[in-house]
C-alpha cells in the first residue's frame, strides 16, 4: 500500500494506540498487560512517524514548488535571450544595411572620380564631392547616434539636473536649426505664449545637455520628414504639474502601422517610403525617449498620414522638483 491508502491505515493505527493509552492512564499502569503496552508504544511510534512524514512530504512540496518557479524563471529567461537573439540578428541586419548603403555611395562617387580624372568639368566634380561628402556626414551621424544611445541605455540612475528656462533652451534650439531650415525652403519657429508669465514659469530641473540633445533630434527628424514650404513649431506648456515640449511638423505623417514600432532601434521612419529621400535609421526618436524617460517623463508621438506629426516631451518642473527633494527631510523632522 502506498499514497492516500497507507495514511489512513496509519492514522487507524495511531487512534488506537492512543485510545489504549488513555485506557492505561484511566485503569493505571498496575491492570496494563504487556500487549496493552506493546500496543500504545506502537501507535505512538506510528503517529511519530506520520509526523515525520507529513514534515517530510510538506518540505519535498515546497521544494517542489521552489523548482516549479525556477523551472519557470529560467524558461522565461530562455525566452527572453531567445527573444535578446533574434533582436541581435535584426540589430546587426540593419545596422550592416544603413552602413553600406552610404558606404557603397561614397566609394562609387570616389571610383568615379579617380577614373575620370581630369576629364571632368568643375561643376560636375564638384557635385560627385558634394554627394560624396554628404553620404560620409551621414556614416558619422549614424555611428555618432549609435553609441549614444548605447551609452543612454546604460544609464541607470537619473542625471544630475539643474534649473533652466525651457523657453531658452527652445529659441536656441531654432537659432541652431535656421540655416538648415533655410536650405529646405521650411518655417521653424517657437510658437508664442499665450502670456508672458506662463513662459517665465516654465522653469524645469533636468540635465540641460541631454534635454537639448533630445529637442534637437526632434526636431531634425521633423525638419527631414517635412516638404519644403512645410512648417516645423515648437510648443511650450505644462501638463499634470509638469513642462510640456510639443514639436509639430506639417510634413507626410507617420502611417499607423509603423507608429508602434517607432521607437524601436533601427526601425526606420516610415514616413517617405522607407525613411526619406535622405534615408534614416531612425535613432533619433528613440535617444529622444530615452533621455525622457531618464527624467521620470515619456515621448509621445501622433500622427497620421498627411497631416503631420506631433512629438511631446514631458519634464520635471523646477519648483516641483525642489517640493519632492524637501519632502522626506520635512517627514524626518515631524518624526523627531
Amino acid at each position: 500500500m502506498n499514497g492516500p491508502s497507507a495514511t489512513v491505515v496509519v492514522l487507524l493505527a495511531a487512534a488506537i494506540a492512543i485510545a489504549v493509552a488513555f485506557t492505561l492512564l484511566l485503569q493505571g499502569p498496575e491492570d496494563a498487560t504487556p500487549a496493552m503496552v506493546l500496543v500504545a508504544g506502537l501507535g505512538l511510534a506510528l503517529l511519530a512517524a506520520l509526523a515525520v512524514a507529513e514534515a517530510r512530504r510538506r518540505r519535498q512540496a515546497r521544494l517542489a514548488a521552489e523548482l516549479e518557479q525556477m523551472a519557470a524563471q529560467l524558461a522565461q529567461q530562455a525566452q527572453q535571450l531567445q527573444r535578446a537573439e533574434r533582436a541581435q540578428s535584426e540589430l546587426l541586419a540593419r545596422v550592416s544595411h544603413d552602413l553600406r548603403t552610404p558606404l557603397a555611395s561614397m566609394q562609387g562617387y570616389l571610383e568615379l572620380l579617380m577614373l575620370q580624372r581630369g576629364k571632368l568639368d568643375p561643376a560636375e566634380e564638384h557635385n560627385y564631392l558634394q554627394t560624396a561628402l554628404r553620404q560620409s556626414e551621414r556614416l558619422s551621424r549614424l555611428v555618432r547616434d549609435l553609441f549614444e544611445l548605447t551609452r543612454l541605455e546604460s544609464i541607470e540612475v537619473p542625471p544630475a539636473g539643474e534649473d533652466f528656462a525651457l523657453a531658452d533652451l527652445a529659441h536656441d534650439t531654432v537659432q541652431g536649426f535656421a540655416r538648415e531650415a533655410g536650405q529646405r525652403a521650411l518655417q521653424l519657429a517657437v510658437a508664442p505664449p499665450t502670456d508672458d508669465r506662463s513662459w517665465a514659469a516654465l522653469v524645469v530641473h533636468a540635465d540641460i545637455g541631454l534635454i537639448a540633445r533630445a529637442l534637437q533630434g526632434v526636431v531634425e527628424n521633423a525638419l527631414r520628414h517635412t516638404p519644403a514650404g512645410g512648417s516645423v513649431t515648437i510648443e511650450l506648456g505644462r501638463s499634470a504639474g509638469r513642462a510640456r515640449i510639443v514639436v509639430n511638423d506639417t510634413g507626410e505623417g507617420i502611417a499607423a502601422e509603423a507608429l508602434p514600432s517607432l521607437f524601436e532601434r533601427y526601425r526606420h521612419d516610415d514616413r517617405v517610403g522607407g525613411g526619406g529621400p535622405q534615408g534614416h535609421g531612425g535613432l533619433g526618436l528613440a535617444i529622444a525617449r530615452r533621455i525622457a524617460r531618464l527624467h521620470g517623463g515619456e515621448l509621445c508621438v501622433a500622427s497620421e498620414r498627411g497631416r503631420g506629426t506631433q512629438v511631446s516631451l514631458d519634464l520635471p518642473l523646477a519648483n516641483a522638483t525642489r517640493a519632492a527633494a524637501a519632502s522626506p527631510s520635512t517627514d524626518s523632522r515631524r518624526r523627531n
